[in-house]
């Protein structure tokens, strides 16, 4: 089974296709026929972030051509697929019509299934290509956008735990990257200059720190991280700005562990202490400081800690194509009426009961 996967929501421009070797290859290297995909980081570093424009333009400039190489990497045609999955959302609304449009006329074109998957599913369901995590499992979904923790029942079955309230940790990296002049994107840059710096010597506020349940907060860290650069004087020195990205990135760290710690017995209050997969996916799981912090939580709590390879982290191709593997498998197909989503809480129960502003 062959399905080409096309990734469109937000800075990346991804194709991919993925067979179906059951369960016994979980071996991304196998299930990964073939992956292209198109960066954009040149494009919006000037802007210190996404500008919605320029993504939807480079989406189209460059979706044909990289659905074009996939195929050939792949050795395949069209007509060898089996059925057509792209991003319907969540994501920047412009971006997610390209590709699902590009999706749908293939579709049409073709005669071939079209499956319009959920861009957070894609990251749900991302460790599966890589391992065999059977279901259910604790998801903590990290990134620019996203910030939450999710029971993962099944292909469509999710019960959200917690989330941030206000921005994703993320976002929080990108922007204290922006305050530090260090660029865009933020988590890396951050991740590097923190390694000279010394993480005691600001202490940055912990929003939520020890409350109750596992949502998240972090609004008010990026106000303080600007009140702590500006005691450094009109010129602060490059030790004054390693020092507060190795606090910053300390006290992100603190809050997502301290919220995992409940996470954790959530889960295990509800789903029995037999399911002991703990999975991190999305953009800042590929932080080495964060995931080391998590594989030391999840042996203390005697789970099992997973996450998919550090290409797998970041928007890909390869999770849309898996999860619309996922989806075809157990015979859920999209109408190609499948509307574009600029949101798409994979928990729509959850939504209700918090009233977050999350990124959905």
């Amino acid at each position: 089974m062959y399905v080409l996967g096309i990734e469109t929501s937000c800075d990346e421009t991804a194709c991919a296709v993925v067979r179906d070797d059951g369960p016994a290859a979980a071996d991304p290297a196998r299930r990964i026929v073939s992956h292209s995909l198109f960066s954009q980081l040149r494009e919006h570093a000037p802007y210190g972030g996404v500008v919605p424009e320029i993504a939807s333009r480079a989406h189209i400039e460059h979706l044909d051509g990289l659905v074009a190489e996939s195929l050939s990497a792949a050795g395949l045609k069209l007509a060898d697929l089996d059925a057509i999955a792209a991003t319907a959302g969540p994501g920047l609304i412009g971006g997610v019509m390209v590709g699902l449009t590009t999706a749908k006329t293939l579709a049409w074109a073709t005669g071939k299934p079209l499956i319009a998957v959920n861009h957070l599913e894609g990251h749900a369901l991302s460790v599966r290509l890589a391992a065999d995590v059977p279901f259910p499992y604790l998801l903590l979904l990290v990134s620019g956008g996203h910030c939450q923790f999710v029971a993962v029942e099944g292909v469509g079955r999710y019960r959200r735990l917690g989330t941030t309230i206000d921005d994703a940790a993320g976002e929080a990296f990108d922007k204290t990257a922006k305050l530090l002049g260090l660029g865009y994107p933020g988590g890396p840059a951050i991740e590097r200059l923190a390694k000279q710096g010394n993480a005691a010597r600001f202490e940055l506020p912990r929003p939520l720190w020890r409350k109750p349940g596992c949502d998240f907060s972090f609004s008010g860290l990026k106000t303080a991280v600007r009140l702590a650069l500006e005691s450094c004087g009109p010129a602060p020195s490059e030790q004054d700005r390693a020092d507060l990205a190795a606090s910053f990135q300390q006290t992100v760290m603190d809050v997502i562990l301290d919220r995992a710690r409940n996470a954790v017995a959530m889960f295990d209050g509800t789903y029995g202490a037999a399911r002991k997969h703990f999975v991190v996916a999305g953009g800042v799981a590929t932080n080495a400081a964060l995931r080391e912090g998590l594989v030391a939580l999840a042996e203390k709590s005697g789970m099992h800690f997973t996450a998919p390879p550090m290409n797998l982290c970041t928007d890909n191709g390869a999770m849309i194509a898996w999860a619309g593997l996922e989806r075809f498998r157990l015979g859920i197909t999209d109408s190609l009426e499948a509307p574009a989503r600029a949101r798409w809480p994979l928990d729509p129960q959850a939504e209700a009961r918090s009233g977050a502003g999350v990124k959905a």
